[in-house]
Order: C-alpha cells, then structure tokens, then sequence
C-alpha cells in the first residue's frame, strides 16, 4: 500500500479556490487509482473525483462537476484537487486514497484536510 498525506486546505470564501495536494510515498503510486473523498459533519463519506493511473479517465460527483480538476504527477508521487467556485456546501474534510488497479475499493486512504468554505 501506499502512505497518503494530503495538505492545501483551510478557509475561503464562498467563490473562491483551493488546491489540495496529497503526496504519496511506495514505487508503486504510479499504478494506482487515486481519488478524493470528503465528508461534512453529520453526513457520510462520499466520492468526489477519481483519476486513473494513467491520468487518462477522470470522474467527477455530479456536485462538482465543471467546478473542480482532478490531476496526478506521477514523477512526484503527488494527486491534485483544484477546487473553484467554492460553495459553503463544499465544507467538509477532503480525504486522498488511493487503490490498485485491480482492486474494487480504495484501500489506502489519508488523514484528511479541512475545507471550509464561508458564505
């Protein structure tokens, strides 16, 4: 498995952006599908966006779609989440994870970082 650590969240203002990170370590990063989560309080973990390990097939929640990118650098180990025309709804706490091609679910997942989107 690969160790995620995603970083870039914080406070902004409704309209605003955000880009978060998540840097992964393993040799094996460049083969995994990578994903973005979140979950507001109160509510359950849902999917954000995933992108293939090729970096060829993205896929967005109908919530974000035409607002936020999802991008990987495999030279760097690192998926990316850019964030635009935030809404307060946005507010949650985005999780990076990551699985093999072949696996059916996400089986490594980080520690997660704050979005908080004011109105």
């Amino acid at each position: 498995q690969v160790q995620l650590v995603e970083s870039g969240g914080g406070l902004v203002q409704a309209g605003g952006s955000l880009r978060l990170s998540c840097a992964a370590s393993g040799r094996t990063f460049s083969t995994y599908v990578m994903g973005w989560f979140r979950q507001a309080p109160g509510k359950e973990r849902e999917f954000v966006s995933s992108i293939a390990w090729t970096g060829g097939t993205t896929r967005y929640a109908d919530s974000v779609k035409g607002r936020f990118t999802i991008s990987r650098d495999n030279a760097k180990n690192t998926v990316y989440l850019q964030m635009n025309s935030l809404k307060p709804e946005d507010t949650a706490v985005y999780y990076c994870a990551g699985r093999r091609n072949y696996e059916p679910i996400f089986s490594s997942w980080g520690q997660g970082t704050q979005v908080t989107v004011s109105s």
